[in-house]
């Protein structure tokens, strides 16, 4: 038996319809494989863009911590300068009472020095009366 027309042609419609569904699929299909794809190249974008926070967080982390370091190192060097600045001003001190000492020992040996020379003087106008006396007297 043979198909009739009408038959054959519900069935070529059907055909076409068929085709048109499956290249309405294939479109859906190439449609969901793109936008899969560029899913996929946005995950690995972010998944990159990650790395390079994470990276650059740990580069900062680092960064802070050897700053600190550094902060520490200065502190105790500033610290060490205070200590031998004071040290310094109290070795200054002392050299200036050294020589306050040495200057008042100098005016005190002058001073003797000068006493003693008061009393040669004495002992000369003494031993001079004494010798104008003895003159006197042998005459």
């Amino acid at each position: 038996m043979k198909p009739t027309p009408k038959v054959a042609e519900a069935a070529r419609s059907e055909a076409e319809l068929f085709r048109q569904l499956a290249e309405e699929a294939r479109e859906v299909r190439d449609y969901q494989r793109g936008a899969l794809e560029t899913t996929r190249d946005e995950r690995e974008r972010l998944r990159a863009t990650a790395e390079t926070a994470r990276a650059a967080s740990e580069e900062a982390r680092l960064a802070a911590e050897t700053a600190r370091h550094a902060g520490e190192e200065a502190r105790v060097a500033a610290e060490a300068a205070r200590h031998s600045a004071e040290e310094a001003r109290l070795s200054a001190e002392d050299a200036r009472h050294a020589v306050v000492d040495a200057v008042r020992a100098t005016a005190d040996t002058l001073h003797a020095s000068l006493e003693q020379m008061k009393i040669v003087e004495e002992m000369r106008r003494a031993l001079r009366e004494i010798k104008d006396v003895n003159n006197l007297s042998s005459h």
